[in-house]
């Protein structure tokens, strides 16, 4: 029989944490790509929970479109 992993957490509803030394792995490897990814990720699990008004996700939605095609470009 296998056993199963036993997940320590998950992070914005999308990032699955394995135990706590995962967690700091991905922190202390963290760069500027992984950290723009995981604010986008934080934002869009704040939205999904209904933390902005709609004005509010409009300019959130814009910025992140922004910050991603310069990230593709550079």
């Amino acid at each position: 029989m296998e056993e199963e992993s036993k997940m320590f957490g998950n992070l914005f509803g999308s990032i699955n944490i394995l135990s706590e030394e995962h967690l700091e792995v991905i922190l202390s490897t963290m760069d500027r790509e992984h950290a723009i990814y995981y604010l986008v990720e934080s934002v869009k699990a704040a939205h999904n929970r209904g933390s902005f008004s709609i004005g509010e996700s409009e300019v959130i939605s814009k910025s992140i479109r922004i910050l991603s095609r310069q990230d593709s470009v550079e």
